[in-house]
C-alpha cells in the first residue's frame, strides 16, 4: 500500500521558487505547501501568531514515497511513546520534543527509494563521527526555533510592533548565518545546508536585510570625553565627534529626513519615523520570504537527525550501543530504485543473501524507564524465515517482538537501530499485532478479535513483508487454537515473510520442530539459568514449560497466599458483624 502525500516541489522548479535544503530526500525538494506557509509567515510577521501555528506546516510536510502503512503496526510498537519518551533532545540548554506527527511519519514510512535511505544513513554516519558537525546541527536548530518563537510573539503597542518585526528579521538572519557558517567539511547531505546559506547570502534580499539590521544597530557613532571628579561624579561630558553611518543604503542625512517629511506633509500624508521604518522593514521581509519558507521545512528535517543522535546518546548512557545496520536489499538492487518494489513483487525475485543478525539488540522503549536493560543476540540463517518463539511468561518475548519491529522500521528509515551490530533485509511492509486490551465498543469477544486480526493480516500482506504476532490463537481452547495456528503458519510460508510469532502451545511447537511440515521454520526459546530464571537471552529450540507456577509464585498467586487472603476477608467480615454501628 503506497502512502499518499502532497507532491513536492523539486529543485528544477520555476525560477523564483527556491528549493529547500532537503535532508530527507535524495532529490532535494520543497515538501511544504509554499503558498500556505508564505501566508502564515506574512500574518505572523504582521501581528504575531498563536504558539505552534507554524508547526502544523512542519507536521504536514510531504515525504518520499513509501510502501509501508503505519496503520498496520504503529500503535503496537508504541511509536508515539518512543518519540516523546526516548527521542527528545537538548540544544543550547533547552529540551525539545520532536514533532510526533512528522517524525512519526518519517520513521513509520521508510522510503522506497534506496538512494534516499542511503542519504539519511550517510548524514547520520558523518554526524556520529564529528562533534563539530553535531554542534553545528544543534546551533542551527536552536537558531531556527528562536526565529519561530519570535514569529509567535504578539506585540501590544505600535512601537513594540516595529521592534518585534526587527527582532524577527534578526533571528532569521542568525538562522541563515548559522547554516552558511557551519558544517565546514561536510561531505554528506549536510553539505546542502551551507550551500543553501551561501546562496541566500548572495541574494539582493539578504543584502538588504543585512543593511537594514546594520542601520538599526548603528545609526551613528558618537565619540565623547568624560571628566570625573575625585568624588566619582561626572564634572563634564563633551561630544568630540559624530560619525553617521552614511554608507548604509538606508541612511538619510538629517536634511534629507526633514525634506522627506515636508514633502509627505505637503501631499497630505503624516508619517512618523517609526512608520517610515516599518515600511522599510516590511519591504525587506518580502524580499526574503521565499527563503524563509524553506527554513520552516528545515525545522522538521533537523529534528529527524537530532532525534537519532538523542537515541544514540541515551543508549550510551545506559551502557548500550546503536548502529546503522547493514542492509541487504531483497529482490536485487532494483528494489531500492523507483518502481523497483512493484517489479520485484510481481517477479517474485528475492536475494537469499546472508541472514538476519542483531547483536546487542535491546528494546528502546525501556530507555524511558528506570528498568535494567539486558541486550540479546538474534541470528537466523535467512531473512525469509518463520521464527516461532516460546518460553515462560515475563521472559522477554513480547519485548523482543517490539525490539525486532522497531529495529526493522528504524533501520529501513535510515535511522539508528537499537543494536550494537545489525544486518537486516528491507521489506515491502510491516504487520505487527500484539495482545490488546479489551475495548468497551468491540464487536467480538477475544477469539473473534483474534480471528479478525488474522483475516486483516492476510488481506493486507504482500510477499516478503515482515510479520510480528504475539500469542497467536491464545484466545480459544488449545486444540482449536493449535489447528488455527498451523493453518496460519502454513499459509504464511507461501508468502515468504520475515515472521516472528510467540506462542504458549509448547507441544505443538515441539511437534512442528520435529516434523518440519513447513519450510523455513526456526525455533527460539527463552534461555533459563541454573535456577530456572529467564536470562532474557534467546537460544535455538522449543521451551519445555511456560513456568506458570514460577510466575504465579513471583506474583503472589499460590494456594497458601490466596488462602491467607480469603481468611483475612472472612475475619474482617466477622468483625463487622459483631461490632455495633
Amino acid at each position: 500500500m503506497s502512502t499518499a502525500s502532497p507532491e513536492p516541489v523539486l529543485l528544477d522548479a520555476p525560477p523564483g521558487q527556491r528549493a529547500a535544503p532537503d535532508l530527507l530526500s535524495h532529490r532535494p525538494a520543497l515538501r511544504v505547501d509554499a503558498r500556505a506557509v508564505k501566508d502564515s509567515l506574512t500574518f505572523a510577521f504582521a501581528g504575531g501568531a498563536a504558539s505552534g501555528s507554524l508547526d502544523r506546516h512542519i507536521e504536514s510536510a510531504s515525504l518520499p514515497a513509501s510502501t509501508w502503512d503505519p496503520a498496520r503496526f504503529a500503535q503496537h510498537v508504541f511509536l508515539q511513546e518512543l518519540i516523546v519518551g526516548c527521542l527528545h533532545f537538548t540544544s543550547e540548554g533547552r529540551t525539545y520534543i520532536p514533532s510526533p506527527a512528522l517524525l512519526g511519519r518519517a520513521l513509520s514510512q521508510p522510503p522506497s527509494d534506496r538512494d534516499t535511505v542511503e542519504l539519511r544513513r550517510d548524514i547520520f554516519r558523518e554526524l556520529a563521527g564529528s562533534e563539530a558537525l553535531r554542534r553545528d546541527l544543534g546551533r542551527a536548530y536552536a537558531a531556527l526555533r528562536r526565529w519561530v518563537g519570535q514569529l509567535e510573539t504578539i506585540s501590544i503597542s505600535r512601537r513594540e510592533s516595529s521592534r518585534r518585526r526587527l527582532d524577527i528579521l534578526v533571528a532569521a538572519k542568525e538562522a541563515i548565518d548559522a547554516l552558511a557558517d557551519g558544517f565546514a567539511g561536510a561531505r554528506s547531505g549536510l553539505s546542502r545546508l551551507p550551500a543553501f546559506g551561501a546562496a541566500v547570502r548572495g541574494t539582493e534580499g539578504y543584502r538588504r536585510l543585512a543593511d537594514l539590521l546594520a542601520y538599526d544597530e548603528e545609526l551613528a557613532t558618537l565619540d565623547v570625553r568624560i571628566r570625573v571628579g575625585s568624588d566619582g561624579h561626572v564634572r563634564d561630558l563633551r561630544a568630540l565627534s559624530i560619525r553617521e553611518n552614511d554608507e548604509n543604503r538606508f541612511y538619510r542625512s538629517p536634511f534629507g529626513r526633514l525634506v522627506t517629511k515636508l514633502v509627505m506633509l505637503w501631499r497630505g500624508y503624516r508619517f512618523s519615523d517609526d512608520e517610515l521604518l516599518t515600511r522599510h522593514v516590511n519591504n525587506v521581509f518580502e524580499g526574503i520570504e521565499d527563503e524563509l519558507v524553506a527554513l520552516v521545512q528545515l525545522v522538521g528535517d533537523l529534528e529527524f537527525y537530532l532525534a537519532g543522535l538523542a537515541l544514540r546518546e541515551r543508549a550510551r548512557a545506559a551502557g548500550l550501543s546503536v548502529c546503522l545496520p547493514e542492509l541487504t536489499w531483497p529482490g536485487g538492487p532494483e528494489l531500492g530504485r523507483p518502481g523497483g518494489p512493484e517489479l520485484a513483487r510481481r517477479s517474485g525475485a528475492r536475494d537469499e543473501g546472508p541472514g538476519r543478525e542483531l547483536r546487542g539488540l535491546f528494546n528502546p522503549l525501556l530507555l524511558a524507564s528506570a528498568a535494567s536493560i539486558v541486550p540479546c543476540d538474534i541470528t537466523t540463517e535467512r531473512h525469509d524465515a518463520t521464527v516461532i518463539v516460546t518460553g515462560p511468561n515475563s521472559g522477554g518475548k513480547t519485548r523482543l517482538l517490539e525490539a525486532l519491529s522497531l529495529a526493522q522500521m528504524l533501520g529501513q528509515a535510515g535511522f539508528f537501530v537499537p543494536a550494537a551490530e545489525a544486518r537486516l533485509a528491507p521489506c515491502h511492509g510491516l504487520f505487527v499485532s500484539l495482545i490488546e486490551q479489551a475495548q468497551a465498543d468491540q464487536s467480538e469477544g477475544r477469539l473473534g478479535m483474534e480471528l479478525l486480526r488474522i483475516r486483516s493480516l492476510f488481506e493486507q500482506m504482500q510477499v516478503g513483508d515482515m510479520v510480528v504476532l504475539d500469542e497467536l490463537c491464545s484466545g480459544t481452547n488449545p486444540s482449536e487454537g493449535e489447528e488455527i495456528f498451523q493453518l496460519v503458519i502454513s499459509l504464511l510460508a507461501e508468502l515468504r515473510p520475515q515472521a516472528f510469532i510467540t506462542t504458549h502451545f509448547l507441544e505443538l511447537a515441539a511437534r512442528l520442530e520435529r516434523e518440519r511440515p513447513v519450510d523455513r521454520l526456526v525455533f527460539l526459546q527463552v534461555e533459563l539459568d541454573a535456577q530456572q530464571w529467564p536470562t532474557y537471552q534467546f537460544v535455538h529450540g522449543v521451551a519445555r514449560t511456560s513456568l506458570a507456577q514460577r510466575t504465579a509464585a513471583r506474583l503472589g498467586v499460590t494456594r497458601e497466599e490466596l488462602v491467607a487472603l480469603v481468611e483475612r476477608s472472612k475475619r474482617a467480615h466477622r468483625r463487622r458483624e459483631v461490632e455495633p454501628d
